[in-house]
């Protein structure tokens, strides 16, 4: 053999080279439910977050605050099953549509959006 079976598996170099990470070595992932389009939340990944989502079909972000990996779902059981991840065109950036199950917030909410609220911004009109 010439590979140490042993090895911890390692994110595809392919996938790894396109990834533009921000200083902790963490992509923005943002978390779109796959039937409705609606935006869930925002958690971050690194390589080893996106490696266990790609192949696991349920997402794994890093946390920041606790600085350890965590799987949506695996306290709350709202989880978030995997239906596809895009990669943005400059490489900092993940789309990952889900089929969520239960609150994507928290705070018991849907979305994070929506316990966070709307800011009352001035809508646009065409020029």
């Amino acid at each position: 053999m010439t590979e140490d079976s042993t090895a911890a598996p390692q994110l595809d170099a392919a996938v790894a080279s396109r990834l533009k990470r921000d200083d902790a070595g963490l992509v923005a992932a943002i978390v779109q439910q796959h039937d409705t389009g609606d935006v869930l939340m925002l958690g971050w990944m690194d390589d080893e977050a996106l490696r266990r989502t790609l192949t696991e079909g349920r997402v794994t972000f890093w946390s920041r605050s606790r600085q350890e990996y965590w799987r949506k779902g695996d306290t709350s059981g709202h989880v978030q099953l995997v239906r596809s991840v895009a990669l943005d065109c400059d490489g900092d950036a993940l789309l990952v549509r889900v089929e969520q199950v239960g609150a994507a917030c928290h705070t018991g909410t849907r979305t994070c959006f929506e316990a966070g609220g709307d800011l009352g911004a001035v809508v646009g009109g065409a020029a």
